[in-house]
């Protein structure tokens, strides 16, 4: 099977956009240092600060469901408890 690619949109409530991009930011590290992780990128859109997109790879589906069981991810979720608007979780599969 080939590589899984995954685009996240988090979209944060208006007043919450500064303390969910800290929180997303907290990810980073230990994402990065998971088995599995190819690739983990936060980005934020240019017209719409409430938006973030994190653009991950990942060698398998096993190994994406791994960091979805995590204690940062978890941690993460009770942080931004309420002040998400929108979460959405695109799976596609690398073509060329």
């Amino acid at each position: 099977m080939s590589k899984l690619t995954i685009v996240a949109n988090i979209v944060a409530k208006g007043d919450q956009i500064e303390m969910v991009k800290a929180e997303l930011i907290k990810l980073i590290e230990k994402t990065r240092q998971e088995d599995g992780c190819i690739n983990y990128d936060l980005h934020q859109d240019n017209d719409n600060p409430a938006h973030f997109v994190f653009h991950e790879n990942w060698a398998s589906e096993a190994a994406l469901e791994a960091h979805l069981a995590t204690e940062h991810i978890a941690n993460y979720v009770a942080a931004v408890d309420g002040a998400i608007e929108s979460f959405t979780i695109d799976r596609l599969t690398h073509i060329a």
